[in-house]
Order: C-alpha cells, then sequence, then structure tokens
C-alpha cells in the first residue's frame, strides 16, 4: 500500500495545473539535473494500521521543496498550494481507500547560494481496497 500510495500522491500532485506550472518537477526522489524549484518524496515508512478484516497501513511522508529565495517567507505561497493540494487527496484510490491525512510537521532550511529546502511531512492512513 505504501508505493501504490506514494504513487498516487505523486501524480495527484503533478496534475495540478498551478503546481505544475511553478515547479519544474514532482518526482519519487531527487532529480539529478532539474532547475530549482522542484518537489520530491524524500522518504516513507509504513506500519501496520488493520481492522479485523482489512489489511491497512499508517503511511509517514515526507516530501522536500527545492526553492530559491533569500527571504524567509519565499516559499510560502508555494508550501501553501502544496499543501492544500495534499489534503484534497481524494478518499478512493485504486487500490486502497484514505481514511486519514495529518499534517505531522515541516522544517524549513535556507542553504547554500541562496537555495532553500521545506521538509513537510504527512501520516496517511489507509485500508486496502
Amino acid at each position: 500500500m505504501e508505493i501504490t500510495l506514494r504513487a498516487a500522491l505523486l501524480a495527484w500532485l503533478s496534475a495540478d495545473p498551478a503546481l505544475a506550472g511553478q515547479l519544474n518537477a514532482i518526482v519519487e526522489e531527487a532529480p539529478s539535473r532539474t532547475a530549482l524549484p522542484w518537489l520530491a518524496i524524500s522518504a516513507s515508512a509504513s506500519a501496520d494500521w488493520s481492522a479485523k478484516e482489512v489489511a491497512g497501513r499508517e503511511v509517514r511522508v515526507a516530501l522536500e521543496l527545492h526553492c530559491r529565495g533569500d527571504q524567509p517567507g519565499a516559499a510560502a505561497d508555494l508550501v501553501a498550494a502544496i499543501e492544500a493540494r495534499i489534503a484534497s487527496l481524494p478518499a478512493s484510490q485504486s487500490t486502497c481507500q484514505v481514511v486519514s491525512i495529518t499534517f505531522l510537521r515541516a522544517r524549513s532550511e535556507m542553504r547554500a547560494a541562496n537555495t532553500r529546502a521545506v521538509l513537510l511531512e504527512y501520516r496517511f492512513r489507509v485500508l486496502a481496497a
């Protein structure tokens, strides 16, 4: 379920015209030669969240946005758009049912050459379809 949820999440984010217009890539891992800004899944992990008669997983996903900006709020609008899109992920997926989506935490850091990295972590609770 973790792998299919990751794929569904990337497809959902990529299908948003506003995000697609602002990001050079929305991918599963850090792209090797893509200009900033881009968004990637940096890590995920899952644990059992099954019920009596249905398999389930609690999947934690960390997404990392890389962008430019010398001001602390440089990526605020883009982060808000990413968060809104994740929150609107349809519950019904091809292989699972998303029961809940919970924002866990964010971290932002300034890096060399006026680049920024913003980490967004979420918890998804899913049951097999």
